[in-house]
């Protein structure tokens, strides 16, 4: 049943992707299922192979050690205010230096050419089972590692001549995927200073950033097909601009984005936090004078503390968790996840 409810999951997305293309009758429906089988082939590959399986475990376990040494830089600036025993979790302290440090990790490898060469394998991957061209590939293989700013760099000189629909699958891919630095700072909110939870959740996200490169490629070339073929190159040549003069000069360069990326990270929280707060204080307000809020909270077991914007977006969003697969019972709060996402 729950393989079935999945499989409708997946024809009512690609249905909505459909009902939304600006030209239906050019999508390559052949590049469509190669696109899903691939997607496929990750999850299995990632989640049943054993050997892939212990692989990811340890790339994991690596991830987790890198994220010391970003504590590490931390703790020298900001001494015991990162003990967390003593004062908590401070978001600020604990998530956005992992991010600074990502970001300068990503651009020396990417000035000593390591990323360039694993994004290249991957696009090869691709662009032969799903006949895409060369700055498609390399794009969607770069957005699994890279963010949404530094994996066009792979593709630069094409961008001028890329067609709609190649800059829609560029653009896409950098939505679908998550950024190195940004990943690292998911793994150290999630999973707190817990090293099992944070290598737990690690694997789950880097799981789901490859397993979504291809499905953002299917999204985006069945909402704008493309119509130009014969136009695209099909070279995968990485594009040879660097990221600095020289190492150093890389990785300075990585911590200033770094710290930029931080600062509106930051930035957004303090300010989306606050308004959703203030909107929240309006609906509770409503919920009083109707008496919605004992109703829902009755009715959600506590789940939500009564009429919010949280529990609205979980309504609106309720059944499309659910025909993804999630139990109707936790619908709700799925819902609500994915409305706020």
């Amino acid at each position: 049943m729950d393989v079935l409810r999945a499989a409708f999951g997946l024809l009512f997305l690609i249905g909505v992707a459909y009902l939304f293309s600006l030209k239906r009758k050019s999508v390559d429906w052949r590049l469509v299922l190669t696109g899903i089988t691939l997607q496929v082939v990750f999850g299995v590959l990632i989640t049943q192979i054993e050997l892939v399986r212990q692989a990811f475990n340890w790339v994991s376990k690596q991830f987790v050690v890198l994220l010391g040494f970003s504590g590490d830089g931390a703790r020298f600036l900001f001494g015991n205010l990162l003990d967390t025993e003593s004062l908590g979790f401070i978001f600020a302290l604990q998530v956005l230096p992992t991010v600074i440090f990502f970001s300068t990790l990503t651009s020396g490898l990417y000035y000593l050419g390591v990323l360039q060469w694993i994004v290249k394998g991957i696009a090869w991957v691709m662009a032969r089972t799903m006949k895409l061209s060369g700055a498609e590939s390399l794009s969607a293989a770069g957005n699994i590692f890279l963010g949404q700013t530094e994996a066009p760099l792979l593709v630069r000189p094409f961008v001028p001549k890329m067609t709609r629909s190649e800059l829609m699958c560029l653009m896409t891919g950098g939505m679908a995927t998550i950024a190195g630095g940004v990943l690292a700072g998911y793994v150290a909110f999630l999973g707190g200073t817990d090293p099992v939870e944070q290598e737990k959740f690690a694997a789950y996200l880097l799981s789901a950033s490859i397993m979504n490169a291809p499905a953002a490629i299917v999204m985006a070339k069945i909402m704008l097909p493309e119509l130009h073929k014969d136009d695209i190159n099909t070279d995968l040549k990485v594009a040879a601009d660097t990221m600095g003069v020289n190492l150093v000069d890389a990785l300075a360069r990585g911590a200033s984005e770094g710290l930029k990326l931080a600062m509106n990270i930051g930035a957004m929280l303090l300010a989306f936090i606050a308004l959703i707060a203030a909107i929240n204080y309006v609906l509770m307000a409503v919920g009083d004078l109707t008496g919605l809020n004992s109703a829902i909270v009755a009715s959600t077991n506590g789940s939500f503390d009564g009429f919010s914007l949280e529990y609205i977006l979980g309504q609106i969003f309720r059944v499309f968790a659910f025909v993804i697969g999630v139990d109707w019972q936790e619908s709700l709060q799925v819902g609500s996840l994915l409305g706020q996402k």
